[in-house]
């Protein structure tokens, strides 16, 4: 059974989780604004709040070291930079509906190659979960169609998301969450600068925008961090069972906010989702052990970004 500090790596994840799904609304506001430009000023932002945070709480930030940096480049570059490019394109290739349902089976990536990573078996009731909750989201976006590339675009989206917690888990380990987090949003920063004046028009964002960007980093940074603490804890395949929330999430502040109406299906496939959580959370397979080496309590601001998820 977990313990206490499982439960709160839970709560950890499924706030995370939430936070990025009930953001996606705001994804909006920056369809019209250059992607790599934003992506740059959005990191830019976090890695200001993130030093900031680390000195008023007197946490140190741990350098990586050489052998640190292919996991932290992967990050950035498929988890981050390459997720939101992948995402953004796909959309126009394909229903939104259809993009949720692929990115979707994240769960399932995780479910079964996180314990391969680690030379274990995946656990039976995780994969199980995961493709509950794979058949909650897909249940939830309501398929959708494509054309072209769409359907790649949307798989690449996929696997993205699932790299984007697959290679953080030893370089989390090592230097610990907050670490992780700063170190890939300055590279980040930079690299989308460089490519962005390369590849991109510079424009200054309108006010609506800089308010998406500066919205978006903030909870970039909560949800990047904590995110990364649970899965510490948890491992990679439990936790990964919990990014069937976001779907849920941005189903219901798009309902709050007025921008789609209330229906059977997006309840059923809410239900789903969360019976596929527990389902997947609840394995009877060994939890970690406490003992085993988790990130470091820097890695720990108490808050939870997402897909991942849009605001990564």
């Amino acid at each position: 059974m977990p313990t206490s500090r499982h439960r709160l790596a839970i709560g950890a994840g499924l706030l995370t989780s939430a936070m990025i799904g009930g953001s996606v609304p705001l994804s909006g506001m920056l369809v019209d604004y250059p992607l790599l430009t934003g992506q740059s000023m959005r990191y830019g932002v976090g890695a200001v709040l993130l030093v900031a945070w680390a000195t008023a709480r007197r946490i140190p930030i741990t350098a990586p070291k050489l052998r640190d940096a292919p996991a932290l480049l992967a990050i950035v570059a498929v988890g981050m930079l390459g997720f939101n490019a992948f995402m953004i394109t796909a959309q126009r290739h394909a229903d939104p509906g259809l993009v949720a349902a692929v990115l979707g089976g994240s769960p399932l990536v995780l479910a079964a190659i996180a314990p391969l990573m680690a030379k274990r078996r995946p656990a039976v009731r995780t994969l199980l979960g995961a493709s509950v909750v794979v058949a909650g989201v897909v249940v939830l976006s309501g398929g959708g169609s494509w054309e072209g590339p769409g359907l790649l675009l949307a798989v690449l989206t996929m696997l993205c998301e699932a790299g984007f917690t697959l290679f953080a888990v030893g370089v989390v380990r090592r230097i610990g969450g907050l670490s992780v987090a700063l170190w890939c949003h300055v590279i980040a920063t930079v690299a989308g600068a460089c490519l962005a004046v390369v590849l991109e028009p510079w424009r200054a964002p309108t006010a609506r925008e800089w308010t998406a960007l500066s919205v978006v980093a903030v909870l970039t940074v909560v949800a990047f961090v904590i995110w990364y603490q649970a899965v510490g804890v948890l491992g990679a395949d439990r936790a990964g069972v919990l990014i069937g929330v976001m779907p849920a999430a941005g189903l219901v502040v798009s309902v709050a906010v007025g921008s789609q109406g209330l229906t059977l299906t997006g309840v059923a496939g809410v239900a789903v989702v969360g019976a596929g959580c527990v389902i997947g959370l609840l394995s009877r397979s060994p939890w970690p052990s406490a003992a085993r080496r988790g990130p470091r309590p820097a890695a720990a601001p108490s808050a939870s970004p997402t897909p991942r998820d849009p605001v990564r």
